[in-house]
């Protein structure tokens, strides 16, 4: 009997697990459209021959031998939009990438271009055709005979294991339970309901199932077909990875480095679950889905999970993780305080945290963050707490923000306690008059420093009155707990403080904010300003620049306005891009605005602390935190994202009154600067379980990608209530490329057990400047004007003349990128990969065309050169000669980058050293030259935008330059392993190709 085999969009609701299923399915035929050069559409019936060598379709005006193609003529099937037919412009926008597929065949490369009406259907015809290239000469018998699969052996041992009786056959619920173990998140409905489908089919009915029927069971309820089509993709060895197919996966697919068989090895032993495989270094699709969704396959960098990045700058260069009313368990008006509030906030990381003082009824001071609170905490027991936790989560400093509501009385009381509890933790040496930035979070690990207020220097009292400008008075004046007259006299108000409490207070001194220039001038860096919600967005809209300058050398923290008496969160975003340390969140509300928070913190091994982006740490740099476009000297990126399917998707909370079935769909959002921030969703799931298939490529243009967050939400379209199914935030620096695995979390952001999305996450450097333009559109290419990022003038002369040195260094180092990038597009092109390939694939890529011949060219590099050639030996056809053409043109605008790149750099460099050499003068010529008002901020603003543009143009080179020389690097390596490479003997010299350009000091 025949197997068949469909689709979850085709009538019947069976999914592919086998190579044999495809071949299956490409037997009995089906409808695609056949596209012509002219980007016309022909519909046509295709079908695979019974003796499986060739590939017909009909109706055709051609006689039937000339209406198919022979397998054995085939070069290659690739998925997508890859050949110059599809990717015209008439074209592109009818149908969406996945649905597209093309074969490569014959000694002229010629391609036959196919649409499909679903991206199964593609993967159906890709999966047989692609096992058939590779074994069809081999075995032409039919699929499905001979010896059992490593698979299925594994599984009847598994079956034989639970058959305790040994009769052959186990109690359904038994065979339930085990599949159940195997594939946890599965329901069981789900496999019950499987059971009485096959027994049913095979009129074998009852209380037992017999091994066959497991087995098959077994593979219809576990495989993915997504899964198992990327493993036959990479597979040399029909259903299993081999260690050599294994390692080319992880290289070339995921962008690890420095992978040997060893490790393959050891993941292998880790995850294949039978034996056999294990013995022989196979892993078949069951090892492979467990190691995809493996923490070892995490979409989040593991080196973000440890502490690693650079923690011995200033304080102020840092975001901090800040909790506002962290005590609070509800929201700020009917709350009850409730001390668990703080050990869960540090638990989570939070650096900052916000005590207000209140007068105790029994003469100790107390913690609330409203008289309304349903009851208070005892400082004392708050204090006892931090001690405990501070530094359970991290080691770096704990800043404790003290909002002082009580009688100078308890204040005494307040001081004494955190003195005797924290003892040696607590900071109170004396800030230094000779420094200029703040210690860094690495001199003030472990400990603990006071946010507060201080008594004037002449004070020589026990207390004395300091102006008070925080937000607690706000909250008091909307509760009505407050004297009348001291909150409407009109003056600034006035608080009591002790000397005891004021003495605690070091680093981080609360003052007044009055204006940037004052700061400037008279603003100690020991002196910090809290700003309300609404001060803090003025600020970023009206003069974002000045707030981040603001703060390259003073600590800010911005609380959330008192309006907000739901507790509900600002969006920190808005303030981190203007270089906001310390955002104040209520960790007590979940939502959009704390997944954002706290997914943010998690990218430097979550202790609290995030170093702000370098453009927005100098000293000198122009940064505007409301820029529409990319910024100078930051190398904006481009996300290719994918968003494949996702497993075991829990019921929306709330839509008690729906059926089983969700219709999800996924939003994907990136979060950032304004010309960042952008929302693209897939289209819906429809009747799809628990495990839907998206299949959809969005694509993100990143200007800042050291600010951007990306939010996976996945939402119901069939919803009653509450529409929100899931949702993960992770910074953009901490995306792994390749295929990944996406743990779901809750809207409280706490795990959603084996929850997941399936995705691909590709990065790639955006070409050229201006807009992000659309790739692949050749004709478009030649005919775009290159830009230029250009000097401005500062209206004075002497400095005008060192930045116009530089216009010709930063013409030629625009110049020499894109020259390269433009280069590397077009063969990625030629060779029918995406501009998000690395090189290694690409090589790998031409090499599998040469294979897949009998009469192939002779096509060789020649490795004994540091540039290799790719050399061709008689004649060769048309696509190979551009193909061997635009590799031609890629070695030598890579050589003229690797070799000029130094002298240019250095002129770069030279001009910016000497713009800065005007740096400590510039007021002083400012003066001289009598700059005022508007004139001089915007000869203040050139000047600060000519260092960044020498810096940043300087760095895009080096990078340039080392991805050149990585480049060559992958060519060597995948010459040798593909078997192209000749006179190879070994690589070049890591030292030698890898040689980096000096880092720019900051």
């Amino acid at each position: 009997k025949k197997k068949t085999v469909s689709f979850s969009t085709m009538p019947n609701d069976r999914k592919i697990n086998s190579t044999a299923a495809c071949i299956s399915f490409m037997l009995e035929g089906c409808e695609l459209k056949k596209v012509r050069s002219n980007s016309r559409m022909y519909s046509r019936f295709f079908v695979l021959d019974a003796d499986m060598r060739s590939l017909r379709w009909e109706p055709s005006k051609k006689d039937s031998e000339k209406a198919k193609i022979e397998i054995k003529s085939v070069k290659e099937v690739r998925v997508g939009k890859k050949t110059p037919v599809l990717r015209s412009n008439g074209l592109s926008d009818q149908f969406p990438d996945e649905c597209a597929f093309s074969i490569i065949y014959g000694d002229n490369y010629e391609s036959l271009d196919l649409v499909a009406s679903s991206a199964d259907v593609v993967s159906a015809w890709v999966m047989g055709l692609r096992y058939l290239v590779s074994y069809g000469k081999h075995t032409p018998e039919a699929p499905g005979t001979g010896h059992p699969s490593l698979r299925t052996s594994w599984i009847s041992s598994v079956f034989d294991l639970a058959d305790l009786e040994k009769s052959g056959r186990i109690p359904v619920s038994r065979a339930v339970q085990l599949i159940k173990a195997l594939n946890p998140g599965m329901k069981t409905s789900t496999i019950e309901l499987k059971f009485k489908e096959l027994q049913k089919a095979s009129e074998r009915p009852g209380a037992e199932v017999a091994c066959d029927l497991f087995v098959e069971a077994y593979c219809e309820l576990c495989t993915r077909p997504e899964i198992f089509f990327l493993l036959v993709q990479f597979s040399s060895n029909k259903e299993y990875l081999g260690l050599k197919d294994l390692l080319t996966f992880l290289e070339v697919e995921q962008g690890m480095e420095g992978v040997t068989e060893e490790k393959c090895l050891e993941i292998v032993g880790k995850y294949e679950p039978s034996k056999e495989g294990r013995e022989k270094g196979y892993l078949a699709i069951d090892g492979f889905t467990r190691y995809l969704l493996s923490s070892d396959c995490s979409i989040f960098d593991p080196q973000h999970r440890k502490v690693c990045q650079d923690m011995a700058q200033p304080l102020s260069h840092y975001y901090i993780s800040s909790a506002h009313s962290a005590c609070l368990l509800e929201d700020n008006f009917w709350g009850r305080s409730d001390i668990s509030g703080y050990v869960s906030a540090l638990g989570l990381g939070c650096r900052s945290i916000e005590l207000v003082l209140w007068d105790g009824p029994e003469g100790e001071p107390v913690v609330y963050t409203s008289p309304s609170a349903a009851s208070c905490v005892p400082f004392r027991a708050v204090v006892g707490l931090i001690d405990q936790h501070a530094f359970a989560a991290s080691a770096y400093p704990l800043i404790l923000c003290l909002v002082v509501r009580c009688s100078a009385a308890q204040q005494r009381l307040a001081a004494q306690c955190l003195r005797k509890t924290l003892g040696e933790k607590l900071y109170l040496e004396p800030p230094n008059p000779a420094a200029s930035y703040l210690p860094s979070p690495e001199q003030l690990k472990g400990r603990i420093l006071i946010k507060g207020k201080k008594l004037p220097p002449g004070c020589e009292d026990s207390e004395g009155e300091v102006s008070d400008e925080e937000e607690g008075w706000e909250l008091a004046r909307r509760l009505g707990q407050e004297d009348r007259e001291a909150l409407e006299g009109g003056g600034p108000r006035r608080l009591r403080l002790s000397r005891e409490l004021s003495e605690l207070v070091s680093l981080c001194q609360a003052v007044p904010f009055q204006d940037f220039e004052s700061s400037r001038r008279g603003q100690r860096y020991w002196e910090m300003c809290s700003f309300s919600e609404v001060e803090a967005g003025r600020f970023a809209n009206e003069c974002p620049a000045e707030l981040v300058s603001y703060n390259k050398r003073f600590l800010s923290r911005v609380y959330p306005s008192p309006m907000r008496i739901d507790a509900s969160n600002m969006n920190p975003q808005d303030f981190w891009k203007c270089g906001c340390q310390m955002v104040a969140m209520n960790y007590q509300t979940p939502g959009l605005m704390m997944d954002l928070n706290a997914g943010w913190f998690r990218q430097n091994g979550a202790c609290g602390y995030v170093l702000r982006p370098a453009i927005m740490r100098e000293e000198v740099s122009y940064f505007s935190a409301n820029a529409k476009d990319s910024l100078p000297g930051v190398p904006a990126q481009l996300l290719h994202l994918k968003v494949i399917s996702g497993q075991n998707l829990p019921k929306p909370k709330g839509s008690g009154a729906k059926g089983e079935v969700v219709e999800p769909y996924v939003c994907a959002e990136i979060h950032g600067i304004p010309a960042d921030c952008a929302e693209h969703r897939t289209k819906t799931a429809l009747q799809s379980g628990d495990n839907p298939v998206f299949d959809e490529s969005l694509e993100f243009q990143i200007n800042l990608p050291e600010l951007a967050v990306l939010r996976f939400v996945v939402l119901d379209d069939d919803y009653i209530g509450d529409e929100f199914i899931a949702q993960y935030t992770i910074p953009f620096e901490c995306l792994q490329p390749g295929y990944r695995h996406v743990p779901l979390q809750s809207l409280a952001g706490e795990p959603l057990p084996h929850a997941t999305l399936f995705v691909h996450v590709a990065i790639t450097d955006r070409r050229g400047g201006g807009k992000g333009h659309r790739r692949g559109l050749a004709g478009r290419r030649g005919r775009r004007v290159r830009e230029y990022t250009s000097t401005k003038a500062t209206g004075i002369k002497a400095i005008d003349e060192v930045f116009r040195t530089a216009t010709q260094p930063l013409r030629e180092a625009t110049d020499l990128r894109e020259n390269v990038q433009n280069a590397l597009v077009s063969f990625k092109e030629l060779c029918g990969l995406t501009p998000a390939a690395n090189m290694k694939q690409c090589i790998l890529t031409v090499a599998a065309w040469l294979l897949h011949s009998d009469n192939a060219p002779s096509v060789t590099l020649n490795l004994a050169e540091q540039y290799p050639p790719m050399e061709a030996q008689g004649p060769i056809p048309d696509l190979l000669r551009k193909v061997l053409t635009a590799y031609e043109t890629m070695i030598q605008t890579s050589r003229t980058l690797i070799e000029s790149a130094d002298a240019v750099y250095a002129k770069l460099i030279q001009a910016q050293q000497a713009g800065m050499d005007f740096h400590k003068e510039l007021h002083r010529i400012e003066a001289k030259e009598g700059l005022r008002g508007r004139k001089l901020q915007k000869a203040l603003e050139s000047f600060a935008w000519n260092i960044t543009v020498l810096k940043g143009q300087a760095d895009l080179l080096k990078h340039a330059k080392a991805e050149a020389l990585d480049n060559l690097w992958q060519i060597h390596n995948a010459g040798q392993s593909c078997g192209i490479g000749r006179n190879g003997s070994a690589s070049p010299e890591p030292s030698r190709l890898r040689a980096p350009l000096e880092p720019i000091p900051e």
